[in-house]
C-alpha cells in the first residue's frame, strides 16, 4: 500500500517568538522540520513524504534528505490543499497529514492511525481531557465545562485519499485541522491513541520541554542499546541407587535411596548450574568438572554452581533470577521448597524473592514415573549493567 505523509510547515509561528519560524528552530542539535521528516521517513510503512512550506524558506527545506517540496498557502487547510493537489498526480492509497510543530511523534502513534484506516474513512490521534475545565473573563472564573467526551487533539490525522483530497476541494473556509474538513464533508473519524510524548511546539517555552524530552528518550534508547540480557535454560537426570537420603537445591533430605552421581548427584543444582553456563555460552558441567577427574568424586555441587556465578561476574553479569523445577514421584518436594530456595540464593549471593524451586510428577510415566531418578529443569537470567 502507497502511504504518503504530508507534513504542513509554511506557518510563521510567530507565538514562538522572535526570530527564524519555529519548524527551522534547531532543537536537540536538529530542526524541528528535520525531526518531524525524520519520524515518517524512516517509518516503514511511509512510502514518501511531503513538505508543505512558505516560498522563502526554500533554503532551509532544501537541507533535508529525502522528502519532496511544495509552496503552501495563507492558512493551514491552503496549505493542506496545496499539498494535497501535488500528491494527486501520483495519488497515494492513504494520506497522512502531520503538523510539522509535532517533531516527536513516536512510530507507534503512526501505526494507530495506518491500522485504523484498515476499516475507517479517517483516524486521528488525541488524549482523552483529564483536567478541569473553566470559563473564565478578566482572570475571574465563569463557569465550569463538563470535560466528558472531551479530547486533545493531534496529529497526524490520516485518511484515504480520494476522500481527502474531495473534501479539501468542497471546503469553503478556514478549519482547525483535516478531521473538521473530513467531517463537514460527511467522512467519519475513529479516534486512535495519541501520546503525551508527541508535544506540539507552540511557545518559546516549549523548545526547553522538548529538547528535555528529546534527550531523555535518547538516554532511555541508549540505556535499552547497551542493556544485554541472556537467559539460559539447563537440564539434568540422575538415576537412584541404594542408600538412605538425597540431595536436592542443597538441602539433604531422608529417603529410601540415594541418587547416583559422580559428586553428590544434585540434580536440581547441575540443571541451574548448566543454566548459568548457558547463558554466557560456556557450556556445561561437565567441560568444567569432567566427571572422568577423581577430584570431583563425591565433590559439592555448590562448589560447581558458585563456579558459573562467579565466571558470570568475571563477564560482567549479575543473576537477576533463578527457577528449578524437580520432576519426580518421591520424594516429596513441597514441604522442602522453601529451604532449597534459601540455600540457593545464599550460595548464588542473591536475594531469595529471586530464587523459584518447585516440582511437578510425570503422572507415573517414563523413569521418574517408575521412580527410577529424578530430572530436573532449570532457567536463569543474567543481565550486564
Amino acid at each position: 500500500m502507497d502511504i504518503a505523509a504530508l507534513i504542513v510547515a509554511a506557518g510563521r509561528g510567530t507565538r514562538a517568538g522572535a526570530g527564524l519560524p519555529k519548524q527551522w528552530r534547531q532543537v536537540a542539535g536538529a530542526t524541528v522540520a528535520a525531526r518531524s521528516v525524520a519520524a515518517f521517513r524512516n517509518h516503514p510503512h511511509i512510502t514518501r513524504c511531503l513538505l508543505v512550506i512558505h516560498p522563502d524558506d526554500r533554503a532551509q527545506a532544501k537541507a533535508i534528505e529525502g522528502v519532496e517540496l511544495v509552496h503552501g498557502g495563507a492558512t493551514r487547510d491552503a496549505s493542506v490543499r496545496a499539498g494535497l493537489e501535488a500528491l494527486a498526480a501520483d495519488a497515494p492509497d492513504l494520506v497522512l497529514i502531520h503538523d510539522v510543530a509535532r517533531p516527536m511523534v513516536s512510530a507507534g502513534v503512526i501505526d494507530g492511525v495506518i491500522e485504523a484506516l484498515a476499516t475507517a474513512q479517517g483516524a486521528a490521534p488525541a488524549l482523552p481531557v483529564t483536567d478541569a475545565l473553566w470559563r473564565g473573563a478578566d482572570g475571574i472564573v465563569t463557569g465550569t465545562v463538563a470535560r466528558d467526551g472531551l479530547y486533545r487533539a493531534q496529529t497526524p490525522q490520516g485518511f484515504h485519499f480520494a476522500p481527502i483530497l474531495t473534501a479539501h476541494r468542497a471546503h469553503a473556509g478556514p478549519a482547525a485541522d483535516d478531521v473538521e474538513v473530513a467531517r463537514n464533508a460527511g467522512l467519519d473519524v475513529t479516534i486512535t491513541m495519541g501520546d503525551e510524548g508527541n508535544l506540539k511546539i507552540t511557545t518559546a517555552g516549549d523548545f526547553t520541554r522538548a529538547e528535555r524530552m528529546i534527550r531523555q528518550r535518547a538516554n532511555e534508547q541508549a540505556k535499552e542499546q547497551t542493556m544485554d540480557i541472556r537467559i539460559g535454560n539447563g537440564f539434568d537426570v540422575h538415576a537412584f541407587e541404594d542408600g538412605d537420603h538425597v540431595i536436592l537445591c542443597g538441602v539433604r533430605l531422608a529417603h529410601d535411596r540415594k541418587l547416583k552421581g559422580h559428586s553428590d548427584a544434585d540434580v536440581g543444582m547441575h540443571a541451574l548450574t548448566d543454566a548459568i553456563y548457558g547463558a554466557l555460552a560456556e557450556g556445561d558441567i561437565g567441560q568444567h568438572f569432567p566427571p572422568s577427574d577423581p577430584k570431583w568424586k563425591g565433590a559439592d555441587s555448590h562448589i560447581f554452581l558458585r563456579h558459573a556465578v562467579d565466571l558470570a561476574a568475571t563477564r560482567g553479569y549479575r543473576l537477576s533470577n533463578a527457577d528449578v523445577t524437580l520432576i519426580c514421584e518421591q520424594p516429596k518436594i513441597g514441604p522442602h521448597a522453601d529451604a532449597m530456595r534459601a540455600e540457593l540464593a545464599r550460595i548464588m549471593g542473591i536475594g531469595v524473592d529471586r530464587v523459584s524451586v518447585k516440582a511437578t510428577t510425570s503422572e507415573r510415566l517414563g523413569f521418574t514415573g517408575r521412580s527410577e531418578g529424578i530430572a530436573s529443569l532449570a532457567s536463569a537470567t543474567l543481565i550486564k549493567d
